[in-house]
């Protein structure tokens, strides 16, 4: 059966007077009682009524499938509504659910201690967690959006959480759905987390104004290119600017380097550093134990095109027996580090803008940002 309005109201008459909230709360409550068949009694426990939802509106466990869903409600064809509610989630909400005692809310709603209870009764047996933005609009057009599929990647950054919570690897998925056709939109799929161990040398670290991390070391290049091998662009995400055409100077001042350092042996390996400005990267978290560091969910945010130079570099000698042979120098070359943890997606993008103003100029690598 279809959710008409009609629906929608009658749930409302019968039900705010006991309930509160907002019309908009009874769409969901609807929306569980025809997808999931609920009788009501059991419906009303997964649904948020009022305020203080931290972006969820609604959770259901289907044991059959394994899947715990994570509902946001919109009774809008806009998707630009659902914009709120990603930053919520990000901001808090994922936390609030899924992070340890300190990150609770003792004014958490209803809500949230139910979907607790029902993680802790059935936590092995939840393989997937899939959050559904639904609306009754066109998915499509929610999948269009480029500030949603921003919006969408930083709550993706976020399902570490989801993994430190169950301790294994649990399956995240988004989607945007309409009630009103049944469309769904593309499904984003994380099927694990994306931590890497890398050695980081001569460490300091500083604060920001809010609670910002900066820690600065130097880093192994061929560490952020492994990262970049198994996220894509992904690892770029963050990046206000492309990576320079190969035939531009800084590029080819670049693979200069690596090529008199790695295939001629003309540079000492520990030379690099000097002429390199460093790269930038944002992380989830950046953990240390006995000297020893774990980034989870790294993203450059300046820097692309010193690892896609070096990916030319590699690609173009791969048939070249002096890359093997001298492999070590290159796990040799370094790079300046900044890591930018415990930071909204707002204080990132303001970095990453104020790291990629400077000018690249003649004088090569020395001057590199990007």
């Amino acid at each position: 059966m279809l959710i008409t309005d009609q629906l929608i109201d009658q749930a409302c008459a019968d039900l705010k007077g006991t309930c509160g909230g907002v019309r908009n709360d009874y769409f969901g409550l609807v929306y569980l009682e025809r997808e999931f068949g609920l009788e009501r009694e059991s419906a009303l426990t997964q649904v948020a009524f009022g305020g203080n939802d931290y972006g969820l509106d609604g959770f259901h466990f289907e044991k059959e499938k394994r899947n715990l869903y994570l509902f946001q409600f919109k009774y809008s064809e806009s998707p630009a509504q659902f914009r709120q509610s990603f930053s919520r989630l990000i901001d808090a909400g994922m936390e609030r659910i899924f992070g340890g005692a300190k990150s609770q809310d003792q004014q958490s709603n209803q809500l949230l201690l139910q979907l607790k209870s029902c993680m802790v009764e059935n936590e092995a047996a939840i393989d997937r967690v899939l959050f559904h933005f639904v609306f009754v609009g066109d998915p499509a057009e929610a999948e269009a959006s480029q500030v949603l599929g921003k919006l969408r990647e930083d709550l993706e950054g976020k399902s570490y959480l989801i993994q430190q919570r169950f301790g294994r690897d649990v399956t995240m998925v988004v989607e945007f759905r309409s009630a009103r056709t049944r469309k769904v939109g593309a499904a984003s799929h994380l099927r694990k987390t994306h931590s890497y161990p890398i050695q980081l040398d001569s460490v300091i670290a500083r604060s920001g104004p809010n609670g910002e991390r900066m820690t600065v070391g130097f880093i192994r290049i061929i560490d952020l290119y492994s990262m970049y091998q198994e996220m894509g662009q992904r690892f770029f995400e963050r990046n206000i600017r492309d990576a320079l055409p190969e035939h531009k100077a800084v590029n080819q001042s670049i693979e200069r380097s690596f090529k008199r350092i790695v295939l001629e042996g003309k540079d000492d390996p520990s030379t690099f550093v000097f002429n390199h400005n460093g790269v930038t990267l944002s992380a989830e978290t950046l953990d240390e134990s006995d000297g020893q560091f774990k980034i989870t969910e790294p993203r450059l945010l300046n820097g692309a095109q010193t690892i896609t130079t070096l990916k030319r570099f590699l690609e173009h000698n791969g048939g070249n027996n002096k890359l093997a042979d001298r492999k070590d120098a290159l796990g040799l070359v370094q790079v300046m580090c900044r890591i930018i943890t415990e930071a909204t997606p707002e204080f990132v993008t303001t970095v990453t803008i104020n790291n990629n103003r400077q000018i690249p100029s003649s004088l090569g690598i020395c001057t590199l940002t990007t």
